[in-house]
Parts: C-alpha cells; sequence; structure tokens
C-alpha cells in the first residue's frame, strides 16, 4: 500500500475506468473517489451502470470496493485499497417519482446534484438565463434526501436555486466540484456569497482541477490553484474545503457531448458558449491522473498552510463530511 500521512479523498471523478486508472489510484494512495454514475440516465439506464460498476469490484477486489459508509475510507486504508461511491450528475435516475430517493439511496448513490447545467424538475442550472430557484418538488426532495443520507450538491446549479438549497436543507450541502468565480469567471465557478453560504451552514466545496474551471485553464500552475485554495480556505474556513478533481481521464471527445447535450437537444452545446471548449483539454501537467495528488499535497504545503490544514484539504474534511451525511436523519 502507498502509505501517505494525510487522508486522500476525491470527491469527484468520470474517468473511462479500466484496471489501468484503479491501478493508479493505488499508486496514488488515493483512499476513496466519488464516481459520477449518471449524467442524463433514467433509473434504469443508471442501474445498468451499477452493474458495470459491480463487475469492476468482482475483478479488481483487491484494488476497489464499493463504498456506502464514511468507515469504508478507514476500510480503504487499512486493506491498501480504493473505497469507490456512487453520485450523479443530475436528478434524472429519480425520474419524477420522489419514492426512487430511498431507493437509489439504498443501491449505494451518496451525491445527486439537482441540477446539471439545464432546468430540471427540481431546481435551476447555472446556463439558464432565469434562475427560478428550487421549485415545488426539490423542496419535497431535498427533505427526502434530507432524511434518508442522499448529499445535496449544487456543482452545477444557479446563484438563487444554491443559496436556496443552503437554505432549504436540514443538512450541509456540498458543492463538489467548482472554483471560486473571482479566481476564473466560469459560469460554473461560484460567487463569494455562495462560499461563505456553503462554509457558514457547514457545506463542503470540492476544488475542480478540469481546465475550463482553472485559471488559464491547461496552462494553470500549481501554485496559483494552491494559492486560490488557502484565499478559499480565509474565505469559507479551513474545514469546508477538499478536492473534487473532476478527472475525466481517457475519456473520448464524445463523452463531452453526451455531458453536456444528453438527449434534450439535437445541436451541440460547448459550453460557455464557445467552440473552444469543444472535447477534453489537456490537463495541466502536474495533475495528470490519481499518481498526482502528491503534487497538489506538496504544492499546499509552500503556500504556509500547515501540515494539519494539508490533511484536512486532502481529505480529512471529505471524511468528516461523510460521517456526518450518509446515514439516514
Amino acid at each position: 500500500m502507498s502509505q501517505t500521512k494525510a487522508v486522500r479523498i476525491d470527491n469527484l471523478q468520470y474517468a473511462n475506468w479500466s484496471e489501468k486508472i484503479f491501478r493508479q489510484m493505488r499508486q496514488g494512495g488515493v483512499d476513496a473517489v466519488h464516481v459520477t454514475i449518471a449524467y442524463h440516465e433514467n433509473f434504469r439506464e443508471m442501474v445498468f451502470n451499477i452493474e458495470r460498476w459491480n463487475r469492476w469490484f468482482e475483478q479488481f477486489p483487491e484494488l476497489i470496493f464499493h463504498g456506502n459508509w464514511a468507515s469504508d475510507v478507514v476500510k480503504a486504508r487499512e486493506g491498501g485499497r480504493t473505497a469507490i461511491y456512487f453520485g450523479f450528475q443530475n436528478p434524472s435516475p429519480i425520474e419524477d417519482d420522489i419514492g426512487l430517493v430511498e431507493v437509489v439511496h439504498a443501491l449505494g448513490a451518496r451525491f445527486m446534484q439537482l441540477t446539471y447545467n439545464n432546468q430540471s424538475l427540481l431546481a435551476s442550472g447555472c446556463y439558464e438565463a432565469e434562475d427560478t430557484g428550487i421549485t415545488r418538488m426539490g423542496r419535497q426532495v431535498i427533505k427526502e434526501m434530507n432524511r434518508v443520507g442522499l448529499v445535496v450538491d449544487m456543482s452545477h446549479s444557479a446563484e438563487r436555486s444554491t443559496l436556496e438549497a443552503i437554505e432549504i436543507s436540514e443538512r450541509p450541502i456540498a458543492i463538489t466540484h467548482a472554483n471560486p468565480a473571482w479566481w476564473m469567471p466560469a459560469l460554473r465557478n461560484k460567487s463569494d456569497e455562495v462560499l461563505k453560504a456553503v462554509g457558514q451552514s457547514g457545506g463542503m466545496l470540492g476544488f475542480s482541477l478540469y481546465p475550463h474551471h482553472l485559471k488559464d485553464k491547461s496552462a494553470c500552475t500549481l501554485s496559483s490553484f494552491c494559492e486560490m485554495v488557502a484565499r478559499t480556505a480565509d474565505l469559507m474556513g479551513i474545514d469546508h474545503i477538499g478536492i473534487g478533481s473532476d478527472l475525466c481521464q481517457d475519456q473520448p471527445d464524445s463523452v463531452v457531448e453526451w455531458m453536456r447535450v444528453g438527449r434534450w437537444s439535437k445541436e451541440v452545446d460547448y459550453g460557455e458558449g464557445s467552440r473552444d471548449n469543444a472535447g477534453f483539454p489537456p490537463q495541466p501537467d502536474w495533475f495528470k491522473d490519481n499518481r498526482d495528488f502528491g503534487n497538489i499535497e506538496q504544492g499546499l504545503r509552500k503556500t504556509g498552510l500547515s501540515e494539519a490544514d494539508v490533511g484536512k484539504i486532502m481529505g480529512g474534511n471529505w471524511l468528516r463530511f461523510y460521517e456526518a451525511s450518509f446515514t439516514p436523519a
């Protein structure tokens, strides 16, 4: 096992999964990864994705296993494996049936975004011209998510919807993968008001390594990223930040179209309105895959953060959040 001082948790990846990537997780000492198992899938299609993960758990039991509870991070660490947690980037798997919230939690889902860029039955996405906030169904679904232990994720949601979700939810919410808008003004990145509200309510922000969310994109430097993390700690509080890399390793460019378009449009959505965003951009040279988490850890140390605070950012905060969030209320 790759021994590391700090627990390492990446709270968002959507890679083209393979034995190579699972082995890189181990080489990088990554104890847990929250993986996306639905973008636009309906319930039955999401179940098919779980079946596929079950085969990988069966094929590579020495590398990965299905994580359900916070204790599985400890189990993974002790056994030299990586715990895999399921999440949705859209509420499409619950269709229009609030009863499926409890069902998907029973199947292992632990995070669900209320929107993916567009308006959903629950809230407004960040690409909509008008943000109408949390819908009537959204209020009921948040209540049910709170009850069963399914985390409200507002990574792709618009400003009003996000602030309302924080206010409505009786349990802290997460923004699993985004960055501050002051550092990189992408539609997906979050305002100071949202970040402060997340921190004050006990929620979590996972910093994204996806180049379209980074200052200078693929040319973003490690020092720029880590200085941004340290400054955001001052804004939100050190206990409310972690990593949510949004790593899409080895994915073909066709997957970007599925992520952005799904089945809702016959036209290609380039994201942020630019053809320059077509396809997957190259990762920064200091974070290409799971073996590079040590670079982030070293970069954070250079900002002057204490060893304890670096440990919180690399995974300690997510572990505490898992402990508080995954079990029924």
